[in-house]
């Protein structure tokens, strides 16, 4: 008797952990003396600086920190930066081992330090900053590219800098574009200044990765309600972890299907990272329903929830319990599972959760899940 074959397996969400001195050795050298880069003061305490300025002092170990207790990320001053940074994190070959170890395929790859600086106001060093990160994460997965697969960081500040950036990833060997699921000065992704990159995506058919962001200067959700005052008091971490993610993307979602981005793009991809994935078909009802209502006021041709089943693809959380249930209402083919390792709030035993949590699936749905929609969607 043949033995069963063992199902294709794809981390689609990991992160790399930037080294801190990354963008003085990536950075060309006419921007090198504004790079990201991480300084200690006298105390000890130490700032994540981007162009001269600190935009996040103490407590750096929390920005990664898997391998510690997190409360200990958030509380110990000891820990640094390099202290939640596992080797595996910045490491190509501790990568590799860490995927063994796991028993996965191939990981997707995304930035830590890349998803919370902020360059609205200049657009070539926003440009620089990207391609320095870039091209270092073409050289940390380029060794394992079979089983790293890097994602461009292309920011959207200046359409043409970032059509030129995106066509040089792309030729490269990049395996999507990241974006931030956030209007940039003033437009929204589904602009038609930035078609030319929807174009390219489509041509290369690879997806669009919307991941989650940070950003300390400005509201980024729906929402400009300030359940917590950070100036009086600390923002509760369940609430902030538990629905900072899901909050940004449920609105990047809605505002991409709403505005008609597809009926202009049949076959752009569109991956949902970090913000879980079952919420998928209540958003499908919610907005069929006030689709029905208002249709003649709206540009689209079809009802959203046929965009959302077609075009998207959402990335789970290794604990969740209702996946299942999702794949019954949405489809099997749109759900994928995602690590945030090395994350504080990812887990070292992702695996073991994940496993648990597919156990009610059948064989062929799991092995979907696992890393099969996965392959198809990156075409590996």
């Amino acid at each position: 008797m043949a033995e069963a074959t063992q199902p294709f397996v794809v981390d689609m969400d990991s992160h790399v952990m930037e080294p801190p001195d990354l963008w003085l050795n990536y950075l060309e050298p006419r921007f090198r003396n504004r790079a990201i880069r991480i300084e200690r003061d006298r105390d000890g305490t130490e700032s994540l600086i981007v162009d001269g300025k600190p935009i996040l002092s103490g407590r750096l170990a929390a920005l990664g920190g898997v391998e510690h207790d997190a409360i200990q990320t958030f509380t110990d001053p000891s820990l640094t930066y390099l202290d939640g940074c596992p080797r595996a994190s910045y490491d190509t070959q501790a990568r590799v081992q860490l995927l063994d170890e796991w028993g996965v395929d191939a990981g997707v790859v995304f930035p830590t330090i890349g998803i919370l600086w902020d360059k609205e106001d200049d657009p070539e060093l926003a440009m620089a900053y990207a391609r320095a990160y870039n091209n270092w994460q073409w050289d940390f997965a380029s060794p394992a590219r079979d089983r790293i697969l890097p994602i461009a960081h292309v920011p959207l500040y200046d359409p043409k800098l970032a059509e030129q950036e995106l066509a040089r990833c792309l030729d490269l060997g990049f395996k999507g574009m990241f974006l931030a699921p956030e209007p940039v000065c003033g437009k929204r992704p589904s602009h038609p200044d930035f078609d030319r990159l929807w174009h390219k995506m489509c041509e290369a058919d690879l997806p669009v990765c919307v991941h989650l962001i940070v950003r300390f200067d400005r509201v980024v959700n729906l929402s400009n309600t300030r359940w917590w005052d950070p100036e009086k008091e600390r923002i509760d971490t369940v609430f902030s972890f538990g629905l900072g993610g899901t909050m940004q993307l449920i609105p990047a979602v809605a505002a991409l299907v709403c505005d008609g981005l597809f009926d202009r793009f049949p076959k752009l991809k569109v991956a949902i990272v970090e913000s879980g994935a079952g919420y998928v078909q209540y958003l499908m009802d919610r907005l069929d329903e006030k689709y029905a209502r208002f249709h003649q006021a709206s540009p689209l041709k079809r009802k959203p929830s046929e965009y959302i089943r077609e075009n998207f693809w959402f990335v789970m959380d290794p604990g969740e319990q209702s996946i299942d249930a999702q794949c019954d209402l949405v489809g099997e083919d749109q759900f994928l599972w995602g690590s945030d390792y090395p994350h504080v709030d990812s887990h070292i035993d992702a695996m073991a959760e994940l496993h648990e949590a597919l156990a009610p699936m059948s064989a062929a749905r799991r092995a979907k899940v696992l890393g099969g929609n996965a392959r198809k969607l990156f075409n590996l």
